[in-house]
């Protein structure tokens, strides 16, 4: 929470936040911010949350769909012009175990949640959405074709969310041919130490609002977890 009030920005997301509701600690309580928080039902396990400056005309958890959103993986604040999601999409897991929910479930129906939201307001999405796009999303991908984030089916699903649903990854937008920046770093492995990292972590918005996007930051110094921070400069 210190980093919160710290960075002083409008809106924070926060993804795997594994607290169920009952249990979010006094700490979580950040003044001229109001939060809300999604739970998933196994309890330690994803979540998300989201503290604003701004309050927003309504806010809704999940995407509608409860083979989804039993996992609290989701939270959307629409305000007056754009929609804000907040999302921690599901690990493919070790051995790929989940890719077949990952590939043939969650792609399509956030997919389609996206556009629906996209036909009213414009969208931005942020979070934790576990895949590294491209090659130069992360440190050694000659080792990694067959590692969850990084298989073709969750890369090709990514391209599809892109071109489908409008949307603009902002990092790149900004930096194309930018390489060694990444937002995750595996504790196992120390590869913060060396790098070892993978870039996860984004902000996806509309087509149409590119132009009052300024910059998008990964704050790569800001330890504490597994992932670091990323901004987003929005003038709307």
């Amino acid at each position: 929470m210190e980093y919160i009030k710290k960075e002083n920005a409008d809106i924070f997301c926060i993804q795997e936040t594994k607290c169920p509701l009952h249990k979010i600690p006094s700490e979580a309580k950040v003044p001229s911010y109001q939060s809300f928080w999604s739970s998933a039902d196994k309890a330690g396990y994803a979540g998300t949350a989201l503290f604003s400056k701004i309050s927003p005309i309504k806010v809704t958890y999940g995407i509608g769909k409860k083979l989804h959103d039993e996992e609290g993986r989701v939270i959307t604040a629409e305000y007056d012009k754009f929609y804000l999601v907040t999302a921690y999409v599901p690990n493919s897991g070790q051995g790929l175990v989940r890719l077949p929910y990952r590939e043939k479930e969650w792609d399509p129906d956030f997919l389609e949640y996206l556009r629906k939201l996209d036909s009213t307001k414009p969208v931005i999405v942020c979070g934790d959405l576990n895949v590294a796009h491209e090659e130069i999303d992360l440190a050694r991908p000659e080792t990694n074709h067959k590692t969850a984030g990084f298989t073709d089916q969750e890369r090709s699903g990514f391209t599809k969310l892109l071109s489908s649903a409008n949307l603009i990854d902002t990092y790149r937008h900004f930096y194309p041919d930018r390489r060694g920046v990444y937002s995750f770093w595996s504790y196992r492995t120390g590869a913060r130490l060396i790098n070892n990292g993978w870039r996860l972590d984004y902000f996806l918005v509309s087509e149409r609002i590119l132009t009052n996007v300024s910059d998008q930051e990964i704050r790569c110094g800001v330890t504490g977890s597994d992932h670091c921070p990323v901004v987003l400069y929005l003038q709307i």
